[in-house]
């Protein structure tokens, strides 16, 4: 008998992360220690509630990790946000929210370069802004070039040290508190006096800064042994332990520096706090753990864009033959990863941090409220799971993710909105260009 020849299998993404790994993972693009660079400007928006603001946060951001999880299950592609959406709503929002999420995930790593160039540069003003650039971008992109293994262990080391400049930091705080005041004072988390609604709304929608980059753990599950069970439990747990960071810092730091007390430069407020808890050294750890937030965070936000674009690519939304390549001796989408990198490094040179502070929370929270209607169209509709718990789970829930995800969308700043709606606008005219004026399915597109 002839034997057959082999078939020769394209490559695939390969199942090696645990739930572990997407914890860490989401962490590490979330950073333990994300509650430092806004501290100072929460406490001055919301008039000293920097604790209750990230509280009021979270609210929005569980009920969309709780969407997440749920549409993972459903779907555990590669392609998130993008997915979820073009399968249970329409091919064309699909691509809408796959084009908004792009922008979150390509400003993360951007910001990330931006700051850490800026930062180098006052430590040795003699070398080119450039080489800096070059440098932060060169070693993100090589990290996520040996593979997700490799990205995972990088985050991990990275995200041990970032937890423990957090957990020393509670620790400073718990001892610097003067002798004879109470750990529980009311008025470090709510203080009547000077509280207002619409200054903690307002800051909340900052807040959430803290929070973005969760949902890049669903960009993994074509990465992942058990997707269906381990992307919404690790989705959920990296919202609920930020949480605890973010609340911890902002309340302690408080109580050692009363609202009262006016800071000498807002943006940099948790580094005078430091000086406060632990002297000169603490103040030159957390300012080194800053800067290893910041290229942990590209690394990982690096994987989860890459991966994206390569879901996008493989359907042929964007160009399959560049986007939707994988390596297939280290199952890494190459391409995508060169193209991130070359973004990024752009980005870093020519694009101010504030102005990509502005765009990320654009980008996430239109996602945000296409993944909760994913959730109500495919569960509630069209399988029709209405009953008991799943009530709650595949229509109230979603439905409060997409209300308060809406109302914190709506108070971002005119900027924001400005920019964010001509990119919707460009994605919008990019894709009238590859359907043909909408003629053509996106369907059809992946076996043309």
């Amino acid at each position: 008998m002839q034997k057959q020849p082999e078939v020769s299998q394209a490559p695939r993404l390969r199942r090696v992360l645990s739930r572990a790994d997407l914890v860490i993972y989401g962490l590490t693009i979330i950073t333990p220690t994300a509650a430092y660079p806004v501290f100072g400007i929460l406490q001055q928006m919301s008039q000293g509630h920097a604790a209750l603001s990230f509280l009021a946060a979270v609210i929005a951001m569980l009920l969309t990790a709780l969407s997440y999880g749920r549409m993972a299950a459903a779907f555990p592609s590669a392609g998130s946000t993008y997915t979820y959406a073009r399968r249970s709503l329409h091919d064309y929002a699909g691509f809408i929210a796959g084009w908004a999420m792009l922008l979150d995930y390509v400003l993360v790593p951007m910001l990330s370069a931006i700051y850490v160039t800026l930062t180098a540069a006052r430590l040795a003003p003699r070398v080119p802004h450039f080489v800096w650039a070059l440098l932060f971008t060169a070693i993100v992109t090589v990290i996520n070039l040996y593979g997700i293994q490799v990205t995972a262990r990088a985050s991990t080391l990275m995200t041990l040290v970032m937890s423990a400049s957090a957990v020393l930091f509670v620790a400073f705080a718990i001892g610097a508190v003067p002798a004879g005041e109470s750990l529980f004072q009311r008025n470090a988390l709510y203080n009547p006096a000077t509280f207002s609604l619409p200054a903690l709304v307002a800051s909340a929608a900052v807040a959430t800064l803290s929070f973005l980059g969760f949902d890049a753990v669903s960009t993994l599950a074509e990465d992942t042994r058990d997707p269906e069970k381990d992307i919404g439990t690790a989705t959920v747990l990296v919202c609920a332990i930020q949480t605890v960071f973010c609340v911890s810092i902002s309340y302690l730091a408080a109580l050692v520096w009363p609202p009262s007390r006016p800071f000498p430069d807002v943006e940099t407020a948790i580094l005078d706090v430091s000086t406060a808890i632990g002297g000169r050294p603490m103040f030159l750890f957390n300012t080194a753990v800053l800067l290893v937030a910041a290229v942990a965070s590209s690394i990982t936000s690096q994987a989860g864009a890459s991966r994206l674009l390569y879901g996008m690519g493989r359907d042929a939304i964007l160009p399959r033959a560049f986007f939707g390549y994988l390596d297939p001796r280290r199952a890494t989408p190459t391409r995508s990863i060169y193209f991130m990198g070359a973004l990024t490094f752009a980005g870093a040179l020519f694009v101010s941090f504030q102005t990509a502070v502005e765009l990320v929370s654009f980008g996430a929270f239109t996602s945000f409220i296409l993944v909760n209607l994913s959730v109500i169209r495919h569960y509630y509709f069209r399988l029709a799971e209405r009953t008991g718990i799943a009530f709650l789970r595949n229509l109230v829930f979603p439905a409060g993710g997409v209300l308060v995800c809406t109302l914190v969308w709506l108070n971002l700043g005119d900027r924001a909105k400005m920019v964010g709606f001509a990119w919707l606008g460009l994605g919008a005219i990019y894709l009238a260009v590859v359907t043909r004026g909408f003629r053509v399915p996106v369907r059809q597109l992946e076996y043309s």
